[in-house]
């Protein structure tokens, strides 16, 4: 969910003050880098997922706060549309992945018993494929909040006029928005990788070469207001919904707030620097921190923020600095992948990214050593768009398809960077056979919703098709059902 915050509609004045104090906290920051030992880098696996609600007619239903009521979980929270909830799992030693599925599963299904008490059903998906213009057109489509509000606010005044979406894929999709609605529809995962500040180039580096094999073999999000777009279209939509530039600062080449970067880096220092060079603020919130005070009495402070800066710069591969129980830590927040179809996908999406980022990170000579930036964020949107039938760039193995990369490179490095974390070898073969299966079939969450939905629309014997929005709503419902089964969605039968 991110910070709460105390305003909607910020001054002249609060906003210098706050760019004043972005700068002051980055001067800290930077002594903080130098000078300080940091939480321990551990092996461990913890995520957040963001999930939909929708009613017995798996549309969407706007009924986040009752359904919230009823599960009683503090580890659930709210999200930006009143049809999303957000879901925060502790993290665990990545070594007991296993017990992560098991656990995962036992709190979502506990939820879904709730949300049906609200005749409500969740969904684990990147973009919920019966979202329609006229659900996010509601005037009841946001969760009540003032940071949503504020954020809404501060996103349309920076651009002065309406966001246009206009998104190319296999199907067009022109339209334009006065809120923020759109951006609600992408529901992702994030997962988090803690490690000691040296590192973390390293591990951002590593990071940002493995997006798009990532999210070709994880790509979840082919539909969108009835059109079938992108393998992943919740990329682009994520990035057009949320953009702060009008037509001209866009021809201008300035910096989109949802943004993959633009060069490998040498220090965490490197992404919080370019935050206060390139963006301005949308939620200029002053705390009452010191930080050069806390720092001289021995104490980390929280850079409050610096953090919340931070928060509203969408980078798919973020950097995170916290502190908990008077430790300071850094991370990186990976939110690349889409939610669902399973748990038993998610987890070993999971399984596949922390091996290969393990792997990536201990090559004597790095993967990012060896390509251009440029090529990597190339991989990234051609995977996007085509998932697991992308060509993509390798050092090793040149221009490639990304299954032959996958199974070929990657698995392999998964299997490396598993061992190394003390994972058991039959969870090793249970989830990155889940990903194997995955490539060898080119089926993925995407490609079966495809392929769902033109069987439904075509028919089959005896039966005759239907329209796109009513085989769409039937998807969904299937969806569903393989989805509460947890088999790998690999695996499950067209209607």
């Amino acid at each position: 969910m991110g910070d709460e915050v105390s305003a909607i509609r910020y001054t002249a004045e609060e906003r210098q003050a706050y760019r004043e104090k972005v700068e002051l906290c980055l001067d800290v920051f930077e002594r903080l880098l130098a000078t300080w030992t940091f939480d321990d880098d551990r092996p461990m696996t913890g995520l957040e997922m963001e999930l939909n609600l929708v009613g017995a007619d798996f549309r969407p239903t706007l009924r986040n706060t009752a359904v919230l009521e009823g599960i009683g979980d503090p580890n659930f929270q709210t999200e930006l549309g009143a049809y999303n909830i957000e879901l925060n799992v502790e993290p665990s030693p990545l070594s007991e992945l296993a017990r992560t599925e098991d656990r995962l599963r036992g709190v979502l299904n506990d939820a879904e018993r709730a949300a049906n008490q609200n005749d409500a059903h969740i969904v684990m998906v990147g973009i919920l494929p019966t979202t329609m213009p006229e659900h996010l057109s509601d005037p009841r489509w946001m969760t009540e909040s003032p940071r949503y509000k504020a954020l809404n606010d501060s996103i349309l005044a920076a651009r002065g006029e309406n966001l246009h979406l206009d998104i190319h894929g296999v199907e067009r999709l022109s339209s334009f928005a006065s809120s923020l609605a759109p951006e609600s529809a992408c529901t992702s995962v994030q997962l988090h990788v803690q490690v000691q500040p040296d590192d973390f180039a390293r591990a951002w580096n590593a990071a940002q070469v493995l997006a798009g094999p990532q999210l070709a073999v994880g790509a979840n999000s082919p539909f969108f207001f009835g059109r079938r777009l992108w393998a992943e279209t919740r990329i682009e939509l994520f990035k057009q919904a949320t953009d702060t530039r009008p037509q001209e600062l866009q021809n201008q080449g300035v910096r989109p707030r949802v943004w993959f970067g633009e060069k490998w880096i040498s220090s965490i220092f490197d992404l919080f620097a370019e935050n206060g060079w390139y963006f301005p603020s949308l939620l200029p919130e002053l705390s009452d921190e010191d930080p050069v005070a806390v720092l001289d009495a021995g104490k980390a402070p929280t850079l409050q923020e610096l953090r919340l800066h931070n928060g509203t710069v969408y980078r798919w591969n973020r950097p995170i600095y916290a502190v908990v129980d008077g430790r300071p830590h850094v991370r990186v927040e990976n939110r690349v992948l889409p939610a669902g179809p399973t748990v038993a996908d998610t987890v070993a999406n999971a399984a596949f990214f922390h091996g290969v980022l393990r792997s990536l990170m201990d090559d004597a000579r790095p993967a990012w050593s060896k390509m251009s930036f440029a090529a990597a964020e190339d991989n990234f949107l051609a995977c996007a768009k085509d998932g697991l039938d992308a060509q993509v760039y390798s050092p090793q193995l040149g221009q490639t398809g990304v299954d032959e990369l996958v199974l070929r490179r990657l698995l392999p490095m998964a299997v490396e960077g598993l061992q190394s974390a003390g994972v058991p070898a039959e969870d090793q073969d249970r989830y990155l056979g889940i990903i194997e299966g995955r490539v060898k079939s080119g089926r993925n969450g995407a490609a079966w919703q495809v392929a769902a939905v033109e069987r439904l629309e075509q028919g089959t014997a005896g039966r005759s098709g239907t329209d796109r929005a009513e085989a769409l709503r039937r998807m969904t419902e299937l969806y569903c059902e393989g989805m509460h089964a947890n088999e790998p969605v690999h695996t499950w039968m067209l209607p």
